[in-house]
């Protein structure tokens, strides 16, 4: 009997490093009925994809002492999630403060002992469940960890100490939790922008809806003032809507009849009539919101380097502090009491956690900002590579330039009337994806032309060069220069045209037949206002080499690259040797990304180091397949974006630093017995904190 496969998303409130995913993996890896997990440490999140009940689950998760609740409960519970540990720690203080209190006021000591003890029951009483779950699944972990420091300490007669460890340990948890619940919150915000319902035509008459209950193809009406609750294509009406939370861009966009509008968007003055033509969990603000968080399961390169010495770190020190506990003593008749000490001391700086989640809380922040300003970056590993960079190639058609061609000159050449040339042209051009298409189209509209009753058949496409078809019975030839040139129909009449064309930056379009040159119609794309501040941009931020890509002939792209003061041309590109280019830059600069529209370019998009997709607001396809995509037509996020990353990197090796730096100061401090239980923690802990705050600083960068 076949079983269903599920897929869910548990939230584990207490997974917050490695030492818990490897817990989970352990424990799941051998249970029959899952097939995979994915994890998102940040936001405590546990994809499995499962086929055994929902409940197993719940219950194993449960029995390693992380427990774990739906997504249905998680929300529930999404406002009070630190409400036990604040209960806890705050007693936990109270008592402690009093045990402080009747030392100073010289109470028997025996009674602040109890105040002490009763300290580290009401703030580690969670700690002590989760170390003994530790215990049984042979794991070391920080409760484990600050369990055995804590007991030690009691042992010793050191109650205040043990206590003390207790106390700031379940702060700085409190403190973490606060932390990373304004990183969920920052991710969650950008989805809390599409109203929760809105007004649907239904029979004549206009009722309110939860958004989930509206079906696609039904008519949404947006009133002046409303945020948009879903995708749609504007039916009726005209308006301004504020953008900026999908695109970054701070200007309005006008909407018409025909044009698309997005959930979570604000219309600003005029009333509109919306079809629906996605259901929300498809609309483009929530998959950023799910593309954002999918992020987090692709680790950095410096993430996974924290990770992989976090496994390392933890085992080796723990041995450390057990060869100080027993062979000074053993060995050199040292007092156990004092090397023992020491080597709880090591135990508390044994605890790699807040140093491992410093790492993604500083990616995470990053990327949340990217996306509120309009650049989706698909994981950490992109936006650091991205800020190496060091060679850009930019494809020229609706990455530089506007895409928006019109046709600027028609010349005839051999006796065929202007009008005829467009006719003949646009005609021929009836079947072709060619993004030059759409202007000679347009063109014949605006002259009055009609292409109704023209007959075109043997259509057929030359690569890269341009197609050959009949229309209205006659064999035509329409394509670039150097088809011209291959077919043997150039003459130098035809030479001097083209030359005068092409050293204006414009794109020539010819006709011919199988025996002349026919006429010529140029074609002109407006440079991007950005474009040029874009390259000078990048140039500033240390990349070496910007080339421009393009299929145009070398003096159209010349004019192009002149203007935007590119290092390098390379023109009469075909797909495929775009590919070769950025392969070519990779051999040269090691590390290479390239800008391209998202499909003509995906080759070479894919083959970059990173890959960024121009106009993700209306791609599928620029969203699903890039690196990172821009979504709105805006080249100038893309110094942002690398500087983010250079930021982002700036902040993650500081992170890296001071954790490691506080460690290696208080692994030698302890063993020297220069540091005492409770420095050591407030120390460990301080710095986790200061690291995770330094992260969040991401979140504001501009």
């Amino acid at each position: 009997m076949k079983t269903d496969l599920h897929e869910t998303t548990f939230t584990v409130h207490d997974l917050c490093c490695a030492t818990e995913e490897q817990k989970i993996r352990k424990r799941f890896g051998s249970l029959s009925g899952i097939e995979s997990l994915q994890f998102y440490l940040v936001t405590r999140k546990v994809k499995i994809r499962h086929t055994c009940d929902e409940q197993i689950i719940l219950e194993n998760l449960k029995d390693i002492g992380l427990p774990g609740i739906n997504e249905a409960a998680a929300r529930r519970l999404e406002s009070r999630p630190h409400t036990r540990l604040l209960i806890s720690t705050v007693a936990s203080a109270v008592f402690f403060l009093a045990g402080l209190l009747f030392l100073s006021l010289a109470f028997p000591e025996s009674s602040a002992s109890v105040l002490f003890i009763a300290a580290m029951i009401a703030g580690g009483w969670h700690i002590g469940y989760k170390a003994w779950k530790a215990v049984r699944t042979l794991s070391l972990d920080m409760n484990f960890l600050m369990t055995i420091a804590s007991i030690g300490a009691i042992a010793l007669g050191e109650y205040a100490e043990g206590s003390a460890v207790i106390l700031l340990f379940s702060v700085s948890l409190l403190l973490e939790s606060f932390s990373l619940t304004r990183t969920r919150r920052a991710i969650h915000s950008l989805m809390n922008l599409s109203p929760p319902s809105a007004t649907v035509l239904r029979e004549g008459s206009e009722i309110v809806l939860p958004v989930e209950q509206i079906n696609v193809g039904e008519t949404v009406i947006i009133r002046p003032g409303e945020r948009i609750g879903l995708d749609g294509e504007v039916i009726g009406g005209h308006s301004t809507v504020d953008e900026a939370p999908i695109t970054g861009e701070s200007l309005p966009a006008l909407k018409r009849r025909g044009d698309q509008v997005y959930a979570g968007t604000f219309n600003q003055r005029g009333a509109l009539e919306v079809r629906a033509t996605k259901p929300p969990k498809d609309s483009t603000i929530a998959r950023i919101i799910h593309l954002v968080e999918e992020a987090q399961s692709e680790k950095a390169p410096s993430q996974a380097f924290v990770e992989r010495f976090a496994r390392y770190y933890s085992p080796a020190v723990f041995g450390l502090a057990l060869g100080l506990a027993i062979f000074p003593p053993l060995l050199l008749d040292a007092s156990f009491e004092v090397w023992f000490y020491r080597a709880l001391v090591l135990l508390v700086i044994a605890c790699p956690c807040a140093l491992v989640i410093s790492t993604p809380v500083t990616l995470v922040s990053a990327l949340t900002n990217a996306a509120r300003h309009g650049v989706l970056v698909k994981g950490g590993r992109h936006l650091e590579v991205l800020a190496g960079v060091r060679a850009f190639a930019f494809d020229k058609t609706g990455t530089l330039t506007e895409a928006q061609l019109t046709v600027t000159d028609i010349i005839p050449l051999n006796g065929l009337p202007p009008l005829e040339i467009l006719r003949v042209t646009a005609a021929a051009e009836l079947k072709s994806e060619h993004h030059l298409a759409d202007a000679l189209l347009r063109k014949a509209e605006e002259e009055g032309i009609s292409l109704s009753d023209v007959t075109t058949e043997d259509f057929s496409s030359i690569t890269g060069k341009g197609i050959r078809t009949r229309v209205d019975g006659v064999t035509y030839i329409v394509g670039n220069h150097q088809l011209m040139e291959d077919l043997g129909v150039c003459s130098e009449a035809v030479e001097r045209v083209l030359d005068s064309l092409e050293r204006q930056g414009k794109t020539v379009v010819i006709l011919a037949d199988d025996r002349q040159v026919l006429g010529a119609i140029a074609v002109a794309d407006r440079i991007r206002t950005e474009s040029g501040s874009t390259v000078q941009a990048l140039h500033e931020l240390g990349v070496e080499r910007v080339v421009l890509l393009t299929g145009d002939n070398q003096k159209t792209g010349s004019a192009v690259a002149e203007k935007l003061k590119v290092d390098e041309l390379r023109a009469e590109l075909l797909p495929e040797q775009k590919l070769d280019v950025v392969r070519e830059l990779k051999a040269r600069y090691g590390s290479v990304a390239m800008v391209g529209d998202g499909i003509n370019d995906a080759p070479a998009l894919a083959a970059a180091d990173v890959g960024i997709a121009m106009g993700g607001i209306g791609s599928d396809t620029a969203l699903e397949t890039a690196d990172i995509a821009l979504m709105a037509d805006n080249i100038g996020k893309v110094p942002f974006g690398m500087l983010l990353g250079k930021k982002t990197l700036r902040v993650i090796k500081q992170n890296i630093t001071l954790a490691l730096l506080t460690k290696a100061v208080f692994i030698v401090l302890g063993m020297v017995g220069l540091s005492s239980l409770w420095l050591a923690i407030l120390a460990d802990d301080g710095a986790a904190l200061l690291v995770i705050l330094n992260g969040l600083r991401v979140l504001r960068e501009a």
